[in-house]
């Protein structure tokens, strides 16, 4: 599988550079985001604007791992840049429902730092 990493102080893009999700490619995923997580990155973004076809919404199903790690890290797992076919498999299979889906990176960005900032108002809150 090819992907790109681009990591940054509050998050890190995947990026990834194949045409097709398959099941052959959702394992190494899968261990991309146990890794980021494990290197301490509670927001992930994953960015598919490069996928042009998805057959099955079971490939997909490795997205809940990469939110499940985030939301446990108190953190937000964004897909960015999906085209209408994987949207429509994502929304068949109710996967819509529960991943945070924006349709820009900018937007994922934007809703991340908004976060933050947030966590860290009603962190002082609580201290003060």
């Amino acid at each position: 599988m090819k992907f790109s990493v681009d990591k940054h102080e509050k998050y890190v893009v995947l990026k990834l550079r194949e045409s097709k999700f398959t099941n052959d490619n959702t394992p190494k995923l899968k261990s991309e985001f146990i890794l980021l997580n494990a290197e301490g990155y509670h927001n992930i973004v994953l960015d598919l604007s490069s996928v042009k076809e998805c057959n099955d919404s079971q490939d997909l199903s490795s997205l809940l791992v990469g939110d499940r790690l985030c939301k446990n890290a108190n953190g937000l797992f964004i897909v960015t840049g999906i085209n209408p076919v994987v949207a429509k498999i994502l929304e068949m299979s109710n996967l819509d429902q529960s991943l945070v889906i924006v349709s820009k990176l900018d937007e994922a960005t934007d809703l991340i730092f908004m976060e933050e900032i947030e966590k860290e108002l009603l962190g002082s809150v609580d201290k003060g």
